[in-house]
């Protein structure tokens, strides 16, 4: 049986900060950027344990701006 790893790609530049996907996490691997700011001036959401993801997609299907894509790569 195949193992799955997710891989998070979040548009940095569109997020506006709700954390939405943050709160949808299983794995909590999603936080808030607290040193960053994107160009609308919000703290962007960014994946801090990518290696934990197993790519169920929550966080894409809870954002709002559908800012965030996740892929499925075999391990």
């Amino acid at each position: 049986m195949a193992k799955f790893h997710g891989l998070v790609t979040i548009n940095e530049n569109l997020c506006k900060g709700c954390g939405l996907c943050a709160r949808a996490c299983p794995m909590k691997i999603i936080e808030l950027a607290k040193d960053k700011l994107n160009a609308k001036g919000y703290h962007p959401a960014t994946v801090v344990a990518p290696e934990k993801c197993i790519g169920c997609a929550s966080c894409a299907l809870t954002c709002p701006d559908v800012v965030i894509r996740v892929e499925k790569e075999e391990v």
